[in-house]
């Protein structure tokens, strides 16, 4: 089994480790700075990465991408990630590069001209609305925002939240009930709409630990009030709403885990640096302190650790297909979460009252990737799926419903 990186990768993860000292890491202070736009704070990083040939590395050549695999573009994301303006900077964030993989794969001519191609050129932004407060997002086929058919029209009623960049974003795709009377994961459809669609409402901003956010870094509560949209809104078939969500779900798992073992990079470096040098008395560094030294070395080990497992993940994903890889997609996703806040928490230990302050990216981290374990499905969910996968070799069988 050979899931290492082909040659080209090395070279180009130095040139991005420098493209991020250069241009991304200096411009994280506009985050805690709310006269400052994101999207002006961006756009010249953006255009140096469109320069350097760093340009949706996710997406084929064909689509004015860098056409990298699932695996190298893993590699990638875990450089990227150690800045939250990372993915942002080269137009991979989320959840703009899934919308575009499934417009990519499931869009009309019309909806990939009026949609995907001003967001394969960070002209737009997108936001993808699935999460209802209505209903737990553990089940996502049991969902109780619908569309209906009202002559040639799509008339949508709902409510969603937790929409990751709706403020500002210029469509959203929207997955709804369309046929209650059919099979359990044939219940529901996709629609993309735009952000300025009669019926439609961005009511607010959710604040994520006293963090209300901005732009991209937000999330959104979304209301959709007789919201009526042309009959070819519909993205993909009818009814296959669920297998849509599913095609994006498995490689945005391997992007995001890669994405927090940049965090959890960087969050060791800084705890090394600061263990380093910080003195608790005179010519008596932190880092001379054995629980300090503890917590490093587990946390290297644990990182690395992580760091392969969802290497290989994404190799057999790319090998055998996302549906064989289930088990795999699902313990990534509980194992590097939990790495990751563990490893946030000893680095902000480390940094004392300075760690909990936004006078470094720790507190952004934490704030915002607490929920590492509960989007996407919680941990319980998915340790029960890698549990079952187990079992089901030794003849459990699963009860009937």
């Amino acid at each position: 089994m050979d899931f290492l990186p082909p040659p080209t990768i090395p070279p180009l993860i130095e040139q991005l480790r420098a493209f991020m000292e250069t241009h991304v890491l200096p411009a994280e202070s506009a985050m805690h700075n709310a006269s400052v736009s994101l999207s002006d704070t961006i756009h010249p990083i953006q255009e140096a990465a469109r320069e350097e040939g760093l340009w949706m590395p996710q997406i084929p050549k064909e689509q004015g991408g860098m056409g990298l695999s699932l695996l190298e573009h893993a590699i990638v994301s875990e450089v990227l990630g150690e800045s939250p303006l990372g993915h942002y900077a080269l137009n991979c964030q989320a959840p703009d590069a899934g919308n575009m993989e499934i417009l990519i794969e499931y869009g009309s001519d019309v909806q990939k001209e009026r949609f995907l191609a001003p967001l394969l050129r960070g002209e737009t932004r997108s936001c993808f609305a699935m999460t209802e407060p209505e209903r737990p997002g553990s089940n996502p086929v049991w969902l109780k925002s619908h569309a209906r058919m009202d002559e040639d029209e799509w008339v949508i009623n709902g409510h969603k939240w937790f929409t990751t960049g709706a403020d500002g974003a210029d469509f959203v795709i929207v997955m709804v009930l369309t046929d209650p009377g059919q099979k359990l994961h044939q219940r529901a459809s996709m629609f993309v709409v735009p952000m300025d669609a009669d019926g439609l409402t961005l009511v607010r901003n959710i604040p994520v630990m006293g963090d209300v956010g901005r732009e991209w870094a937000s999330h959104g509560e979304l209301r959709f009030d007789g919201c009526r949209v042309p009959e070819h809104s519909l993205l993909g078939e009818r009814g296959g709403g669920f297998y849509v969500a599913q095609a994006r779900l498995g490689p945005g798992r391997i992007h995001h885990c890669m994405r927090w073992i940049g965090v959890c990079e960087r969050a060791l470096r800084m705890m090394c640096e600061r263990a380093a040098t910080r003195e608790v008395a005179p010519d008596d560094p932190l880092g001379n302190r054995q629980t300090i030294q503890n917590w490093i070395a587990e946390s290297r080990a644990e990182i690395d650790a992580a760091r392969l497992l969802v290497l290989r993940a994404a190799w057999k994903i790319q090998t055998i297909g996302a549906g064989s890889s289930r088990a795999d997609i699902s313990a990534i996703k509980f194992f590097v979460a939990d790495i990751m806040q563990r490893v946030l928490d000893r680095s902000i230990q480390t940094h004392g009252a300075l760690g909990i302050t936004d006078d470094t990216v720790l507190s952004t981290f934490y704030r915002h990737e607490r929920g590492a374990r509960i989007y996407d499905g919680p941990d319980e969910v998915h340790k029960g799926v890698v549990a079952r996968n187990i079992l089901q070799g030794y003849g459990l069988k699963r009860p009937k419903r």
